[in-house]
């Protein structure tokens, strides 16, 4: 009985939660024919629901009576049933607890229902009687399906049985795109696959397996969450390459990401891993440590951090995971000092090496933690790129107990060692590791790089040990965490294989949670504040109706509403094929429809005067890059470019005077101001975080603080925290700069932080107390990570969201994901030893084996790389062909220059508007533009006394083997680079030196 209530309960939990989802899927007649449960009168009211408005609406009310009213015993098989018999499959898997979609599943099925709805109106061109039948052979079309098919094509057209075909393959269950290529292979619709794909596909189909391939990798890249990849594609600041929308969805989404800050550890993974000098070198500054006080303080544990430290105390390999503020990083210290302590008793040496995810945390675990408890026992430093002092990182680890850095710094030196160049280091350096947010351990990521090392060397020792030889030592492991979360799993079982895969990764013994804990945290008090859809929106009428004459003037017809995810695509897409083909008004026209797409999406999330701004600021700086230096010619203006500025002169009063109007701001700004309010006023002192996607809006809305007097009568003092990484056109902040805000929002100068989610992990700020999320989620780990940054008593979690958002539905889904997580824990700790092990040496195995695999098949590809010769550059915006690759030099092998004397004359030099200061052998000094039209090619750096133009390959088109083609990343481009040659040119900036001295005299 119990049972039989706990699975009502959670189908309609379920249901709830993916009410908008279902909506879209569920066909209300045919789901209707068999069920039962459900009275006639009330299934009257929903078909005629369907007949008379829209079948949407039906399901709506469906799902209603579903949740609401009382049912009879089995309607929940019943139900999933009629949904599987009705054709409706898809929704079926929604509201199965054992068969979930997962993340990336859902992400990727998504991208191709958008990707379809696209490129529908050639695609409505299609056979449909050919393909209808295929799909129907295939089984993605029932036959009740095909027969309304067929009927529509005989009664109103080929084409409008071809919108109902494509909206009917668009609800089947992920897995149906590939079937439906197939299909249209099958008819001979080859223009339509590679318009689909990118890809070019014959009659034999040799290429089609290629897109299942890809799309099968793509969904493992993809587990992050969904939320994040489309509001990273949605923000972009830099555009994709439309031949792989599909097949190369990941690396899109992380290039598209100039606004956001989706995961710090992933950006900064990839920053080093394009940067793999990073800089070693250990900061000259004590502060922290040394500042605290100068007698030892005692490290004294609780009784539930002794109880999750003792494996580890036992030179056991563990996994602790305790919720955020609960003292991991404190217990990892008393493990750190007990075995150290424990070797020097012994007379065995010990160093301990603390791997972190981002930059900040080297100097919160050194000032707050390690050096703070350890440094008057061990000798302590930290090392990251933000780094001064100029000492090699092996020098640092040779004179040191205690080593605290970035991971990408350690793997860069065991690369190092790996070449045998003497400054690099290897895993038996060290006798302790300790991984901190340990659940970014996983495929693809630095931490995974590492322990990849790690279980490499200890298969190698077996083998040693039986051949009777010494192995090699490897350090104990230990891994800290507040949620490895569910890596995407759509059920318990999947979910236990996620946990198990990070205890093998980490090569756990164990993974660890207090018995007493968890149950006595009280978690922060939390509610949802919804606002309604905003009803008149003049504002954005005016940026449409420039967007329309946008269209008319370029002749160009997008199949989806400007402001939406779709337009952005389309867009993106129509830039990089004008670009190809050296269409420069379609190209420049695409470009500033993107920017207005922008400004779009900002007004509906921040201000209409934040909106404004950004466009002004945009048209400015397009207006700069045609004003060449004096002693240049001038870079003339075309037609459209003309047009274009003239447009927006037009609008621009218009625009400025309804963006003063607060009548028609956005809604949700009011239940944001609400609620902070609400919650500094009732407080005696009240110290929060406002979590948002973008940098752009996290600015946006510290502005909008401080502009507004009634923040300052409740006591707020607001500043914003975003990213360091400089891949967006907004200013990063520096290290320093990150460090100094969250040092003033420790001592309480600063009492509320507007922060991407930068701000999620890591942070330590316990006398925080409200913890906002404005329109902001993503997956179960983030929103445990945002959570857990209330960490005072009575803290409040709030999620301000837009009435049909779909926020809070994430937000539930993402509740749901937890219980499944501390469940699949639970289920981890209590399997058999014998069982346990066997499983993780099998997923060990199975790691080292696909390392290989991947590593085989990166060398074969690197020897498949061409002459550079055979590639030439050309200007995105104008066509004007630049050099070719033999004229490009890697230079720090990261920077690809263009030394030559014939490329100097083609260029201006400006002055870099977000110009930081870079403690490394190289500075950025301006950036280089195209002397004809006045684009952005790349930056002006100074490497020892040597002007190196950089160039930035997004800003040209590639052509290659006949193709022309845009990328977005050098490693994209198949060609080995020769390194620069620095004596070559630094001799030939003396002997120009030498003719100057000649003239002077």
């Amino acid at each position: 009985m119990t049972s039989d209530t706990d699975t009502d309960a959670t189908l309609r939990h379920l249901v709830d939660c993916f009410r908008n989802r279902l909506k879209s899927l569920i066909q209300v007649e045919p789901v209707l024919d068999h069920i039962y449960f459900i009275e006639r009168d009330q299934k009257d009211l929903i078909l005629n629901k369907a007949k008379t408005e829209t079948n949407q609406r039906a399901a709506d009310l469906l799902i209603d009576t579903v949740i609401n009213n009382p049912h009879p015993a089995g309607w929940c098989r019943e139900f999933l049933n009629a949904l599987e018999a009705g054709g409706c499959k898809h929704a079926a898997q929604y509201v199965d607890t054992e068969d979930l979609p997962s993340p990336s599943l859902e992400a990727q099925n998504d991208y191709v229902v958008q990707l379809v709805d696209l490129l529908a109106p050639s695609l409505v061109e299609m056979k449909t009687d050919d393909v209808c039948m295929f799909c129907y052979t295939d089984g993605i079309l029932t036959g009740e399906e095909r027969d309304n098919i067929n009927t529509e094509t005989r009664n109103h057209g080929s084409i409008k049985g071809a919108r109902l075909l494509l909206r009917r393959i668009a609800v089947k269950p992920p897995g149906w795109f590939s079937t439906f290529l197939e299909a249209l292979k099958r008819s001979e619709h080859f223009d339509l696959v590679r318009e689909l794909t990118g890809v070019t596909t014959t009659e034999g189909g040799e290429e089609g397996t290629a897109v299942d391939s890809e799309l099968a990798e793509n969904s493992e890249k993809m587990a992050e969450g969904p939320e994040v990849a489309f509001a990273s594609l949605h923000l972009g600041e830099e555009s994709m390459d439309s031949s792989s929308l599909l097949t190369d969805l990941d690396s899109s989404m992380e290039v598209a990401s100039g606004d956001t800050d989706v995961d710090l550890y992933r950006g900064d993974a990839e920053k080093t891993q394009e940067s793999p000098d990073e800089t070693s070198e250990p900061g000259c500054s004590d502060e922290g440590a040394a500042t605290e006080d100068p007698q030892d303080p005692e490290i004294v544990l609780r009784d539930y951090q002794m109880e999750v430290a003792k494996p580890a105390l036992e030179g056991k390999n563990i996994i602790i995971c305790l919720p955020t503020g609960s003292g991991k990083t404190r217990a990892a210290v008393y493990i750190t000092k007990n075995h150290l302590d424990s070797r020097a008793q012994k007379g065995q040496p010990g160093k301990v090496v603390i791997l972190v995810n981002k930059v900040p945390l080297v100097e919160q675990h050194y000032s707050k933690e390690f050096g703070k408890f350890l440094k008057r026992h061990y000798s302590v430093e930290r090392v990251s790129g933000d780094s001064q002092l100029k000492i090699s990182f092996s020098e640092i680890v040779k004179k040191n107990d205690i080593i605290i850095c970035t991971a990408q710094i350690l793997e860069n030196a065991f690369k190092e060692a790996k070449n045998d160049e003497d400054e690099g280091i290897r895993l038996s350096d060290f006798s302790l590791m300790v991984i901190d947010e340990c659940h970014h351990t996983q495929k693809g990521g630095v931490y995974n790089y590492v322990m990849t090392r790690y279980l490499k060397q200890k298969q190698k020792n077996n083998l040693l040990r039986k051949e009777q030889k010494e192995p090699s030592p490897i350090p104990q492991i230990l891994g800290l965490t507040a949620s490895p979360g569910v890596g995407g799993a759509k059920n318990l079982a999947k979910a236990e294989e996620h946990i198990l895969k990070i205890c093998a990764n980490l090569d756990a013994f164990k993974i660890m949670q207090p018995s007493t804990l968890l149950g006595d945290l009280k978690g922060p008090y939390k509610y949802t504040a919804t606002a309604e859809k905003r009803k008149e929106d003049p504002f954005g009428d005016v940026i449409k109706g420039i967007m329309n004459e946008i269209h008319a003037h370029a002749e160009l017809y997008p199949p989806c509403d400007p402001g939406t995810q779709n337009y952005e695509q389309w867009a993106v897409q129509k830039e990089q094929n004008a670009a190809k083909e050296e269409n420069q008004n379609v190209r420049v026209c695409a470009e500033h429809l993107r920017q207005y797409n922008e400004a779009l999406y900002q007004s509906n999330t921040i201000r209409m005067c934040d909106a404004f701004d950004f466009l002004c600021k945009y048209h400015d700086q397009e207006v700069k890059k045609k004003m060449a230096p004096e002693e240049e010619e001038a870079i003339g203006r075309t037609e459209t470019e003309i047009f274009l500025f003239r447009l927006f002169i037009d609008k621009k009063k218009k625009l400025q005077n309804l963006a003063s109007k607060p009548e028609y701001e956005n809604k949700g700004l009011s239940e944001l101001r609400t609620a902070i309010l609400k919650e500094f006023t009732s407080r005696p002192e009240a110290r929060g975080i406002i979590f948002t996607k973008t940098r752009r809006s996290a600015i946006a809305l510290h502005q909008w603080i401080q502009e507004n007097r009634k923040f300052e009568e409740a006591g707020v003092r607001a500043s914003y925290l975003i990213g360091g990484g400089d891949q967006s056109v907004v200013k990063p902040m520096t290290t320093k700069e990150q460090r100094d805000v969250l040092k003033k929002f420790s001592t309480g100068e600063i009492n509320l932080l507007i922060a991407t989610t930068v701000a999620e992990e890591g942070l330590d700020i316990p006398q925080c107390n409200v913890v906002i999320r404005y329109g902001l989620v993503t997956n179960e780990i983030a929103m445990i990570q945002a959570r857990g940054r209330g960490r005072a008593e009575d803290s409040s979690y709030i999620l301000v969201e837009v009435e049909g958002s779909g926020v809070a539905e994430r937000e539930g889904v993402n509740e749901f994901r937890e219980k499944m997580m501390s469940k699949a824990i639970k289920k981890v700790q209590s399997l058999d030893r014998t069982v346990y092990e066997h499983k993780v040496k099998e997923l060990q195995m199975q790691a080292i084996m696909e390392k290989r695999v991947r590593t085989k098949k990166k060398k074969e590809k690197a020897m498949k790389r061409e002459d550079p010769s055979r590639v030439t550059f050309s200007c995105r915006n104008c066509s004007k062909p630049v050099c070719t690759g033999k004229n490009i030099e890697i230079m720090a092998t990261m920077h690809y220059v263009n030394v030559t004397q014939e490329f100097q004359e083609l260029f201006i030099v400006r002055e870099n508007a977000a110009l930081q200061e870079r403690l490394l052998d190289y500075d950025t000094n301006g950036t280089i533009a195209c002397k004809g039209c006045g684009h952005t090619w790349g930056s002006m750096m100074l490497y020892r006394g040597i002007d190196c133009p950089s160039l930035h390959i997004k800003n040209f088109v590639v052509t290659y083997n006949d193709k022309q083609k845009t990328y977005n990343k050098w490693s994209e481009l198949p060609i080995r680079f020769p390194a620069f040659d620095y004596c070559k040119y630094a001799d030939m900036v003396a002997d120009n030196s030498e003719d100057d001295d000649d003239d002077d005299d």
